[in-house]
């Protein structure tokens, strides 16, 4: 189990070594207060390709607990300068609650970025609506 253990390391921190691009990634939530505003939403992507990212992200479950998603996002520059589509998903009932989304990149400064951005459940809830939600998120790559 141990060889196990170093391996994967292994091969994870070369993963990093080598990285095109790795990102920390931020939703801003309107409905928490002060700095769980910014830090309820982060997560930790990484370029795999080029103009392909995945990740994990902290979220609320259904029941309001803490839980991560995983997240993709695939860079639209050859249609949209600067615009990417996104997908986001639970790691329990995944095909159940994907959101898909689109956004676009505000370069504020070397690798921090603003992204406003439109999600939409992929499937209808209980109530039979499916509604989007515009978005606000601060991305930083390096």
């Amino acid at each position: 189990m141990k060889k196990v253990l170093l391996t994967a390391a292994i091969a994870f921190g070369t993963l990093f070594a080598s990285a095109q691009d790795i990102m920390v990634v931020s939703t801003y939530d309107g409905d928490l207060e002060g700095a769980e505003q910014i830090t309820a939403n982060m997560g930790l992507g990484y370029q795999v390709m080029d103009g392909i990212t995945v990740g994990l992200v902290m979220a609320k479950d259904a029941l309001g607990e803490d839980s991560y998603e995983l997240f993709g996002r695939y860079d639209l520059g050859a249609y949209m300068e600067n615009g990417y589509a996104s997908v986001q998903m639970p790691t329990e009932e995944a095909t159940d609650n994907i959101v898909l989304g689109v956004g676009y990149t505000f370069t504020v400064w070397n690798g921090l970025a603003i992204e406003p951005n439109y999600t939409m459940p992929l499937n209808e809830d209980a109530a039979g609506e499916r509604d989007g939600s515009f978005n606000i998120g601060v991305a930083y790559r390096f």
